[in-house]
Order: structure tokens, then C-alpha cells, then sequence
């Protein structure tokens, strides 16, 4: 049940890519210049040129690294956050103002700011975790603040023990709001940390590879890249996705 189900949403999705790639197709036909909008043949052409050389592992692995540490490290932070502002009110009315400014602030700000206090390599790290840490903050602190009281009060006249309120109610109470936080803001952190890498430019880096076709007027390259960041956005967010399923299936959350 569960492959047929996954079988009509990857066809639903094959078509629905068909139907952008012919529209991309006409458009490019349309305007006739490669250096405006070039074809999808030649992207593609070009995509499996950059794929072929060493350089490319190296520089996707890069950008893959430094945005990754981003996510988990802003993750686990939310976590922790989440957790005091839970126990605290006082900590709750101190954490909320400075989340909500992350969130207000524009990232090209931030970006412009981050420069100047780091270095080029550690940027689009520091700017992923910004992008994620508000939104696995809120999203935990929502979960947390649902959890029912009367079930709250009658473990604790049956006096369960601490690590069975964690994995009998905590836990299964927050997970949906954790999972919809880190899916939701993986976007976030992806976009937002290859803008930093145009910005900071730090070597061998998606968004060195970017800034160049920028300048160089290498549209195609420009084109070629941006799919390679959207393939590995989706990759990560499939790679989430089955770790989520595995863990529901294998009964570590147990979530009715």
C-alpha cells in the first residue's frame, strides 16, 4: 500500500517536472539567446560536464558540510532552547524577543554583519543556524505547550519515571511539531546558506561556482549550479524524510 502510494506521488511529480522543462523549452525557443535563458539541452549538457570533473565532488561536499553543520547545529540548539523555555517562564520572556528578531532581521543583514565578525568558510554555517534555530524553537515550544496537563499531573501520581515521560509522552507529543520545523526550515537553511557563499565567496563552494557564472555572464553555468543546489536540497529532505519513516516504523517514536 505504502509503494503504491509513493509510486503515484513520484509519478504526479515526474509529470508536473515534464510539464516546467517543456515550458522552460518554449520560453527558451522564444527569446533565442543562451545568454538570457539558455535551453534545458544545454544545461543539461553542461550539467553532466561540471558532474564529470573532480572538482565538483569536492566543491558540492563543501557547501553540503557547511550547511549541514548549520542545521544540526541549530537543531539541537532549538532543543535545548525549547526545553529551558519550557521549565522557565522567565527564560521563555527572555529567549522569545531574540528569536523573534532572528526572524525579523532580513538575512542579507545578517550576511553583511556575519562578515565582518567571521571568516569566509564558517559564514554560511552561522547563517544556516539562524535560519533553522526560530523555527525549531517555536514549532518544539508549540509541541511542548500542547501536551495535555491532566496527563502531565497523572503520571506524576503514578510516579512514572523520568525517562518513560520522555519516551512515553514527550517525545511521541513533539515529534510531528520537530519534524515540520526541520522540513520547513531546510529550504530556509539551504538558500539562505549558499547566498552567504555568493557573498563571502569561500573556496571551492557552490557559491564561488555561482558568483563566477555571475560574472562571467555564464548563464548555463548559472542554470546548471542552481539545479545542482535544488537536487541536493531534495536529496537531504528525502534523506530526513526516510530517517523519520524508519524511525516510526521501527517503533524508536511511537506515534499513533
Amino acid at each position: 500500500m505504502m509503494l503504491k502510494a509513493f509510486s503515484k506521488k513520484l509519478l504526479k511529480a515526474f509529470v508536473a517536472a515534464v510539464f516546467w522543462i517543456f515550458v522552460w523549452y518554449i520560453s527558451a525557443k522564444y527569446v533565442g539567446k543562451d545568454l538570457l535563458l539558455p535551453s534545458p539541452k544545454a544545461v543539461f549538457i553542461r550539467l553532466c560536464e561540471i558532474a564529470a570533473t573532480k572538482d565538483f565532488y569536492v566543491t558540492t561536499a563543501n557547501s553540503l558540510v557547511r550547511i549541514s553543520c548549520g542545521i544540526i547545529i541549530a537543531t539541537l540548539t532549538g532543543i535545548i532552547l525549547a526545553v529551558i523555555a519550557h521549565v522557565s517562564r522567565i527564560l521563555r520572556v527572555l529567549i522569545r524577543p531574540l528569536m523573534t528578531v532572528i526572524k525579523a532581521t532580513p538575512v542579507a543583514s545578517f550576511i553583511i554583519l556575519a562578515l565582518v565578525w567571521l571568516d569566509r568558510g564558517s559564514l554560511p554555517i552561522f547563517i544556516s543556524l539562524l535560519m533553522v534555530l526560530p523555527v525549531v524553537w517555536t514549532n518544539l515550544c508549540e509541541g511542548l505547550n500542547q501536551i495535555d496537563p491532566q496527563l502531565l499531573q497523572l503520571v506524576k501520581v503514578y510516579k512514572v519515571g523520568f525517562f518513560r515521560r520522555i519516551s512515553g509522552i514527550y517525545i511521541p507529543s513533539v515529534f510531528p511539531y520537530f519534524t515540520s520545523a526541520v522540513k520547513t526550515s531546510m529550504g530556509l537553511a539551504w538558500k539562505a546558506g549558499i547566498a552567504a557563499e555568493v557573498l563571502a565567496v569561500p573556496a571551492r563552494s557552490i557559491g564561488k561556482e555561482l558568483f563566477n557564472a555571475k560574472s562571467y555572464f555564464e548563464t548555463t553555468d548559472l542554470f546548471a549550479w542552481t539545479i545542482i543546489v535544488i537536487l541536493l536540497s531534495l536529496v537531504i529532505e528525502l534523506i530526513f524524510e526516510a530517517l523519520v519513516a524508519f524511525g516510526r516504523r521501527g517503533g524508536y517514536v511511537n506515534i499513533k
